[in-house]
């Protein structure tokens, strides 16, 4: 019963969230009915000492993140910098080739330490404005940002920043670039097989004469640009080159500039007790914050002039999104923990232990416990937390190299992770004005693509041993 209770929760919250209805007002629903049907008398508790712990928590880290992120991208839009790259693109790759010019920018980005969400904010107004030239359908975008950010750039590609590729360092004793022949072939395949998908799906649509759209029910769609003439390509894309450039050097940087922890006193009078932080644990926020504010100023810098005519309105719209993002993936976040504090949750991560094959095992358990939650760092933190020791046992036993063991458990996270209610999936349809009805089933297909890319590169290491 205690499994059927957290498995009904789930559909549920994905039955609402495919529907379009709003996850922030859904997941606590999901999740409390969850715990009402468990423990009653934990209803209230659960609400206030865990979901809104969660989701307060996550807000506090993430939020800033959002709001820049969101701001960079509309300021991108209102320069007219978003079509003069996309002119750029067109005139280098031909206008059969925007997919794989959103896949390349998205992956560098991403691949750069830029957060995945940024990315969708950054990189939106140019998807948007290269489908519309390309005339491909938009309901492809979501997937086109799915396979270039969320996927290989994210986990499976050596030496990524993201939280993905870190996690399972603190587990094992590895490094990010853990496995780079493992991770290389992965990488590989997710983006050969999904830029095949999506290439498939753009002839399919230009076969049944569908275009990008109708202008009377698109939603979301950048504004026209204001100004008298474009910025050379060159001037366009330095913003984003600051943002790359300027992550990297703050990352390097501020672990220099603050040490290992930090402490102030908040307030010069009275008996106010110092705030201390870990350093380690916020260096990458600071550093994408850092970056983002060098990518709006420069934004601000290099075109005045059109953008100022339209900054209230247009970062007001910016602002109201960002809101909503960042309130809709705590919420998401908010649930994960709630299921995960239930006894049904331990009842799928134990049935899972009956798989026998090491590495089979790590990943199933993880993209699994990712997909139940919602996300791809919390399922793999859940599971590496619970069951790391007996994951390094097995593979010990059977000799497998730990650096095995980081890759697959970093790839397996990004798997299924990315179902209906997964907060980064519900942001992406946001910011690009789509609904699940439209764009999910391509998401899925990528889900699909990068779940099915674990059990490749597992394969590859029993049939040849390679690391």
């Amino acid at each position: 019963m205690s499994l059927l209770i957290v498995l009904a929760a789930l559909a549920f919250l994905i039955l609402v969230a495919y529907r379009g209805y709003s996850v922030i007002l859904f997941a606590p629903i999901a999740a409390l009915g969850a715990v009402l049907l468990t423990d009653p008398s934990l209803v209230a508790p659960m609400f206030t000492g865990l979901f809104m712990d969660k989701m307060v928590g996550f807000l506090k880290l993430y939020f800033p993140v959002f709001l820049l992120g969101a701001v960079f991208g509309k300021l991108i839009e209102l320069s007219g910098f978003s079509r003069s790259i996309v002119g750029a693109a067109i005139r280098l790759f031909g206008p059969q080739r925007a997919i794989l010019s959103i896949v390349l920018v998205s992956g560098l980005l991403t691949y750069g330490g830029v957060s995945l969400f940024v990315v969708v904010f950054a990189v939106y107004p140019f998807a948007a404005e290269m489908f519309r030239q390309s005339n491909i359908p938009k309901r492809l975008i979501p997937a086109t940002l799915g396979v270039g950010g969320f996927s290989f750039t994210m986990d499976a590609l050596p030496g990524t920043p993201q939280i993905q590729n870190i996690i399972p360092t603190t587990f094992f004793g590895t490094d990010t670039w853990a496995a780079p022949v493992l991770g290389t072939l992965g990488s590989v395949f997710v983006l050969a097989v999904g830029m095949a998908y999506l290439e498939w799906r753009r002839r399919a649509a230009v076969r049944s004469g569908e275009g990008y759209g109708d202008p009377a029910t698109l939603v979301n769609e950048p504004a026209p640009f204001a100004g008298t003439h474009l910025a050379h390509a060159g001037i366009a894309v330095l913003p984003l080159l600051l943002v790359f450039v300027s992550n990297k050097l703050f990352t390097l940087g501020i672990p220099h500039w603050y040490g290992a922890e930090h402490s102030f006193v908040p307030s010069i009078m009275g008996n106010a007790a110092p705030v201390v932080q870990g350093v380690a644990k916020i260096t990458a926020i600071w550093a994408v914050l850092g970056a983002l504010l060098v990518g709006v100023l420069s934004v601000l810098a290099l075109a005045w002039r059109p953008v100022v005519t339209q900054f209230a309105e247009g970062t007001k719209a910016a602002i109201g999104g960002a809101v909503l993002a960042a309130m809709n993936t705590a919420s998401e976040y908010g649930f994960g923990a709630v299921i995960a504090a239930l006894p049904g949750f331990m009842v799928v991560a134990n049935a899972l232990g009956a798989i026998k094959d090491p590495l089979l095992h790590e990943a199933v358990t993880v993209t699994g416990l990712a997909g139940v939650t919602g996300s791809a760092s919390g399922g793999m933190s859940i599971a590496l937390a619970a069951m790391s020791e007996t994951f390094i046992a097995n593979a010990q036993a059977a000799g497998i190299p730990m650096e095995v063991l980081h890759r697959v458990a970093a790839m397996a996270s990004g798997g299924m992770d990315s179902l209906p209610h997964n907060g980064a999936v519900i942001t992406l349809l946001m910011v690009t004005g789509l609904t699940h009805r439209q764009a999910y089933k391509d998401i899925f297909a990528v889900t699909i693509i990068k779940t099915l890319a674990v059990f490749v590169v597992i394969g590859i290491y029993y049939a040849t041993g390679w690391v």
